[in-house]
């Protein structure tokens, strides 16, 4: 207390200019009018700004809250979809009934983990066995087929990556609706995979979608990506290959939807029967 009194007496002038200079221009702006207009606005440009920067920073800190809002409300509406349900029709001499039945939905996980540059990629998603997450079942996005669960933990799933060599996909040419296999095979291109097994009749053409059909574990016409080349026959000469640019970005993968199909394990019990009988 002793050194700021010091501090105080020694530069007293100094503290009086500065006084009297503040109480000279508070009166010259609150007794000229322009002057204060031009203050104000000046003050109110300054705190707009300021409030501005300061709502944006607030915005970045809640961006992941968003983000995670925003995929939720997408899976929802997913639930929606005409896609989602399975027309269970039953036709009794004029009478049809037809009942829409809930065949897929849609459980929105984070990615935490992924891989690009490997033969076989693998995907590491915020779900698991406790969301309702099992082995087997579609991993998409709001772009198109991401891969497929390969193994499931109470919190965590890992997926197999629609880059791995050992993927392989039931696909149509979205056009035509011509079947074929899609895989990402030996291309060792994050962007690029291949599609193969389609008929030679066929007339595909550059830029067409190419999509899941119904004969995989996805909702049919997912989107996989767009035909980028051509390539000649097989040496069977009836079947078609073609380049397909991939629809995911999985260099920049955030959010997916696990794709819950009602009716698989139906299906899959069905077919394990037949094989067993075989």
């Amino acid at each position: 207390m002793r050194n700021l009194l010091i501090f105080i007496s020694k530069y007293n002038a100094f503290f009086l200019f500065v006084i009297f200079e503040i109480a000279a221009i508070i009166i010259y702006i609150n007794y000229n009018s322009f002057q204060k207009a031009t203050v104000i606005n000046s003050t109110n440009h300054i705190t707009g700004n300021l409030y501005a920067r300061i709502d944006e920073f607030k915005g970045y800190l809640t961006l992941r809250e968003v983000n995670d809002s925003l995929a939720k409300e997408n899976a929802r509406l997913r639930n929606q979809l005409k896609t989602s349900f399975y027309v269970d029709t039953v036709a009794k001499g004029k009478v049809t009934d037809t009942v829409y039945k809930q065949q897929y939905e849609y459980i929105t996980a984070k990615v935490i983990n992924n891989s690009v540059n490997r033969p076989n990629n693998i995907i590491t998603i915020n779900a698991g066995s406790d969301a309702g997450i099992k082995k087997g079942m579609g991993v998409i996005n709001d772009k198109g087929v991401v891969g497929k669960v390969l193994l499931v933990g109470p919190h965590f799933s890992v997926v197999q990556s629609l880059l791995h060599n050992e993927t392989v996909i039931s696909a149509m040419l979205a056009n035509s609706r011509q079947i074929g296999t899609f895989s990402w095979g030996a291309v060792l291109n994050p962007h690029q995979g291949l599609l193969y097994d389609i008929p030679n009749d066929a007339s595909p053409k550059i830029g067409e979608q190419v999509v899941t059909s119904d004969h995989s574990l996805y909702p049919a016409g997912v989107q996989i990506g767009r035909l980028i080349n051509l390539r000649a026959k097989n040496a069977r000469g009836s079947f078609l290959s073609m380049d397909v640019a991939l629809a995911v970005d999985f260099t920049k993968l955030e959010y997916v939807y696990v794709v819950v199909n009602e009716f698989a394990a139906e299906q899959t019990g069905l077919e394990a029967q037949v094989k067993k009988d075989e």
